[in-house]
């Protein structure tokens, strides 16, 4: 089986939402990354940090999905990473209520052994330094390497940020970062933009409004499925791209033409995400609904042009 590393937060979350609130609950990108990878016929290994607080129980649904968790850094007498936030009426807007780094401050990322030589790298949302480094842990060069970042970085770590995009295949955004990172209020010149810093693929992820993926001139949509209920949107585009690096990790293949497939799973997956708050929805999902979605996925964005 092919191998996908994952970096990132595996932290607590506290979640308000008009349809209610929770207390700590788990969260945080490689968390999210990793569910949804798990649904993929791969081997997976998450690196990240978390302090002695955090419940076996957590431990065990990770290790439960066959992810590999020897790079999980458990720190004795630590804190694990805590975000709160409240979302708007809307879910597209959210206010951040509190942020603490705790063990995340001094976080000094190690790559298991046995995934140095990864087949992906998913990066998922951290300080690029971390990123960087963990890209210089590996003993070979990746097939792909998958970059998510935030415009958090873009404000306080910029240079830094910079230099990890460099070094990466696929970045992915949401639609307000690409215009923030390119200066670029069009989509389209704001990809090409990002083209020259490095990556080949920008994929830009516009919420309830789908995905779309650039390379060069080619560019393909991915439509986000219209949901009767969206509850909690915490975690959906990590859920995406987690979905992404999946897919092509097991498919073995990384064509533009690949890469469209990739998007839609991605989406098909984080669709399932925003039902239930944080990662609820992921942890209990069966792979015949994951098949049924794409059916409707299928559906959605197949159909035949009369020419006149």
């Amino acid at each position: 089986m092919n191998k996908l590393l994952i970096v990132g937060t595996v932290a607590f979350d506290a979640i308000e939402t008009p349809f209610g609130k929770t207390d700590k609950i788990l969260g945080g990108a490689a968390t999210y990354i990793g569910l949804s990878a798990s649904f993929f016929n791969l081997k997976s290994a998450i690196v990240s940090v978390v302090g002695d607080d955090f419940p076996q129980e957590h431990l065990d649904l990770l290790t439960s999905k066959n992810i590999d968790i020897s790079g999980l850094e458990i720190v004795e007498g630590g804190k694990t990473f805590f975000w709160s936030g409240k979302y708007h009426n809307d879910l597209n807007s959210r206010d951040t209520l509190a942020t603490e780094l705790n063990v995340l401050a001094d976080f000094q990322p190690k790559v298991p052994q046995n995934f140095k030589d990864a087949d992906v790298v998913m990066l998922g949302n951290l300080h690029p330094m971390v990123q960087s480094s963990v890209l210089d842990q590996m003993t070979t060069q990746p097939k792909l390497v998958v970059l998510d970042t935030m415009n958090f970085w873009m404000d306080c770590a910029l240079p830094e940020l910079m230099d990890v995009i460099k070094r990466v295949d696929v970045i992915t955004i949401n639609d307000e970062e690409a215009r923030q990172l390119s200066g670029e209020y069009s989509l389209v010149k704001a990809a090409a933009k990002i083209h020259t810093m490095g990556p080949k693929y920008v994929v830009i992820k516009k919420g309830e409004h789908g995905a779309l993926i650039f390379q060069g001139k080619e560019v393909f949509f991915a439509p986000a499925l219209p949901l009767e209920e969206v509850f909690d949107p915490t975690g959906a585009g990590d859920t995406f791209a987690g979905g992404f690096a999946g897919f092509i990790t097991q498919s073995e293949n990384v064509s533009f033409e690949n890469m469209k497939n990739a998007v839609i799973y991605g989406s098909n997956l984080a669709s399932f995400c925003v039902e239930k708050f944080g990662t609820e929805r992921m942890e209990h999902l069966k792979h015949e609904e994951v098949v049924d979605r794409l059916k409707q996925f299928k559906a959605l964005t197949q159909f035949d042009i009369a020419l006149a």
